[in-house]
């Protein structure tokens, strides 16, 4: 490492350790300006407007546009229909460098799932602070991630880095349940670069790859009652426990089928099978007591990349229809989630863990993500190199949601870093 290097080094962490408190504050802001994502509607436009005075703040000129005013993204082949944006902006911001630099895009999503029936024992949008813990919907997954790179926009003008390369902020609607219009949107925008790190939460991981994800909505119907001349009624529920006694055989089919990437070798079960929802009937006793006539079952299973949509969906129907001898009513509610991967050895990757390392005083571990995101836009409609980068938090899309203070400072240090080193500081 060279003395300027070593210097720039110094300079970068002495920073982040010295304004930690503004770090928190931005994150606890965002926490608080409820930005729920309810489809087909969302509620992004007050926390969309308060980082763009931030951005206006820190010297930055932000661009707030409409989803609708993007020439092309309706007729785009990954836009899905159905979702309203209405007052529902996206955020896109360029700091042009000097020339001669590469140049990175920082990039995340401001909506969050709701708050959810879900009992809190915090309130939500309360943004409180508890030991090394920030609380709220959406602290982890994923305001921390946005906070981040807002304060890295605010520190390159508080330091007064000349960046060779662009620097590309943006804040995005509609990444939850499956949207990804709000970040084709930025790309058909013109909000691009050489590269692009998402803040989502990867735990302190340098992740280059993103399970694919399918849901689908199974409606079980029969007769119900309670009082009859014979048997009593079973309604659904042998339909129901049929199904469900199923599940574990369709999971091991997964497992034994699907081509494990080498960034999920280490998970115990690279393409879990999941029930997400169960519901009968309202529960109370408003309710008569009698055997459901319907109940509706949520599965969700994850997938690797490279596998299709269409070999994915003929793998569950093979499965599905051979359980019963007339389909039940089925639903698929969000769209097709593809896994998606970059190489390990590219240069994004290699350089973003350099300076983890550099940071954190080991190698982080370079691995998938065990979810679906938006990043596979970037890789498979743009073919532009992307990354996850972000803290370690908890209870993400549950009742009081928090992210790590420790580790969002150990992120934003790294983050900074890494864009000093791969923008070049002129």
């Amino acid at each position: 490492m060279t003395g300027s290097s070593k210097n720039l080094h110094s300079t970068v962490l002495d920073y982040v350790d010295r304004h930690r408190s503004r770090l928190i504050a931005i994150v606890r802001d965002l926490i608080r300006i409820p930005s729920e994502n309810t489809p087909p509607t969302g509620a992004e436009r007050s926390c969309q407007d308060h980082i763009a005075e931030v951005l206006r703040a820190a010297g930055w000129q932000p661009e707030l546009y409409e989803l609708a005013a993007v020439p092309g993204l309706r007729e785009h082949p990954l836009f899905e229909p159905g979702r309203d944006y209405s007052s529902r902006p996206n955020i896109g911001a360029r700091r042009k460098g000097a020339g001669g630099g590469r140049s990175l895009l920082l990039s995340g999503h401001i909506d969050t799932v709701p708050r959810g029936t879900q009992p809190w024992t915090r309130d939500p949008f309360g943004g409180e602070v508890e030991g090394n813990r920030i609380y709220g919907r959406g602290s982890n997954d994923m305001k921390a991630g946005i906070a981040m790179n807002l304060f890295i926009a605010e520190a390159l003008s508080a330091l007064d880095l000349r960046l060779r390369g662009d620097l590309v902020f943006e804040s995005v609607v509609d990444e939850e349940f499956g949207g990804v219009n709000g970040t084709l949107a930025g790309r058909l925008r013109g909000f691009n670069a050489d590269a692009a790190v998402i803040a989502e939460p990867s735990f302190l991981r340098v992740c280059p790859a993103q399970r694919g994800g399918r849901i689908v909505q199974i409606t079980f119907r029969a007769s119900g009652g309670i009082l009859t001349e014979g048997a009593f009624p079973a309604g659904v529920i042998h339909q129901l426990t049929h199904f469900l006694s199923a599940i574990p055989a369709f999971a091991a089919a997964r497992r034994r089928k699907a081509t494990v990437h080498e960034l999920y070798a280490h998970h115990t079960d690279p393409v879990p099978v999941s029930v997400t929802k169960i519901f009968t009937a309202p529960w109370g006793t408003g309710e008569p007591i009698t055997v459901p006539e319907e109940c509706k079952v949520e599965l969700y299973w994850q997938l690797m990349p490279g596998e299709t949509r269409d070999e994915v969906d003929r793998e569950f129907f093979e499965w599905f229809d051979g359980l019963f001898p007339q389909r039940p009513a089925i639903e698929f509610p969000i769209r097709w989630l593809p896994g998606s991967a970059i190489l390990n050895s590219d240069p994004l990757v290699r350089e973003l863990a350099d300076c983890a390392e550099a940071v954190l005083g080991a190698r982080p571990p370079i691995v998938g993500i065990e979810g679906p995101c938006d990043m596979y836009v970037f890789h498979q409609a743009f073919a532009t190199p992307a990354v996850l980068w972000g803290p370690r938090g908890g209870n993400t899309h549950a009742a009081d949601e928090y992210v790590e203070i420790d580790s969002l400072v150990d992120a934003a240090k790294t983050l900074l870093l890494f864009v000093c080193r791969w923008c070049g500081v002129d």
